[in-house]
């Protein structure tokens, strides 16, 4: 039985870096707490961030050297002080993995929500992207030894192609933040047919692409309009806003910038349709929360969105993964009758995306690969 846990992570939650996995890392660790075990989080530490802290949630975080050195910190503070300590180490993957199967005596599970692979082109310049590609192919077969947990049948394929054994990954399903509508008969959308890019404007988030399928959109339906929200501070973003003022149609595309958690709350139950473009992901969290509001998604048919898209009933993963395509399957969907349909399917669909149900996966999964 598991009374003690030790959960080596990049981040936590109180880190200005965080994201969506640090909120699902410590809604678990909530729930393992609750149930009686202790858990300690090893994690980078920040400006102005005390070493360590209790959690009002009932666990440990322990900040270890910095973004550069958390590796060679982690593994001296876990060898000095909680070697004898654990039951089970938890060892997250973000880009790169802590290797603690070489010192935790075959204590650690593997967390790997997603690889990078592809990614690594998209967001570093050469040769740094050709290294990272590289190194993670090495480092994936030195711990394809290690039990693994992941959040979809794509990231488990991924690591089986490195020699992952197939009964030794288990997936587990990610759990919204934000509650379901209870219904989604009274949600009025926006008067006008608007479509949704939501999320920070990066290259491998493919934002322009969803531009140019817009301006394909607008040739068959001229009402429709586009709302664009999310960061655009690089270079990749400054190309994207160029691109909309020089559009023919910018007069009806709105970019609101950065926004907060309300306002995105409010635009994915406003909006009638949103576009995720990604070239690869985990799992496709920010089209499950557009379903949990009432809004169907158009994705890529890529790692992670074929995931959480169940193609033609709860939305439309494109035929190919281009701005036509994009563009054929927004106007496919927007379709009055097959429109009503896939929204509601896919607003039931995400009800199964409970923390209580993520925490048991995610419970039952760790039960079982330490049998």
């Amino acid at each position: 039985m598991i009374k003690r846990i030790v959960w080596m992570s990049w981040k936590d939650g109180q880190n200005p870096l965080a994201g969506g996995a640090e909120k699902v890392n410590e809604e678990i660790a909530r729930q393992l707490v609750k149930d009686g075990v202790e858990v300690i989080f090893l994690v980078t530490g920040f400006d102005d961030a005390p070493q360590k802290i209790l959690h009002p949630s009932g666990f440990t975080v322990i900040r270890c050297g910095n973004r550069f050195s958390v590796y060679w910190a982690v593994y001296r503070y876990y060898k000095k002080n909680l070697s004898d300590w654990p039951d089970l180490v938890i060892d997250e993957m973000n880009t790169i993995p802590f290797f603690s199967n070489f010192y935790t005596n075959g204590k650690s599970i593997l967390l790997a929500y997603q690889l990078c692979r592809q990614i690594w082109f998209y967001q570093l310049r050469f040769p740094a992207s050709l290294i990272g590609y590289i190194c993670e192919f090495l480092y994936l077969r030195i711990i394809n030894k290690m039990p693994a947990l992941t959040e979809s049948i794509s990231a488990k394929n991924d690591l089986l192609k490195f020699g992952f054994r197939d009964e030794k990954v288990k997936v587990f399903k990610v759990p919204l933040e934000m509650t379901p509508l209870s219904s989604i008969s009274d949600i009025k959308k926006y008067s006008t047919t608007t479509l949704l890019s939501l999320g920070n404007i990066r290259p491998m988030k493919r934002t322009l692409d969803q531009i140019k399928a817009f301006e394909k959109v607008k040739e068959k339906l001229p009402e429709c309009k586009l709302i664009v929200a999310g960061g655009s501070d690089s270079e990749y973003g400054s190309t994207v806003l160029e691109y909309i003022d020089k559009s023919p149609y910018k007069s009806d595309i709105k970019y609101l910038g950065f926004i907060d958690e309300k306002n995105k709350l409010e635009l994915l139950r406003l909006s009638h349709l949103i576009m995720v473009t990604s070239v690869k992901e985990g799992w496709g969290l920010i089209v499950t929360e557009a379903n949990s509001q009432g809004t169907p998604a158009v994705v890529y048919d890529v790692d992670g969105l074929k995931d959480s898209v169940q193609a033609g009933v709860t939305g439309i993963i494109c035929k190919k993964n281009n701005p036509n395509s994009l563009a054929e399957a927004i106007i496919k969907c927007l379709d009055q009758n097959l429109y009503a349909e896939i929204r509601i399917k896919a607003w039931e669909y995400s009800k199964q995306f409970t923390p209580l149900n993520s925490y048991r996966d995610f419970l039952k999964g760790l039960n079982e690969l330490r049998r």
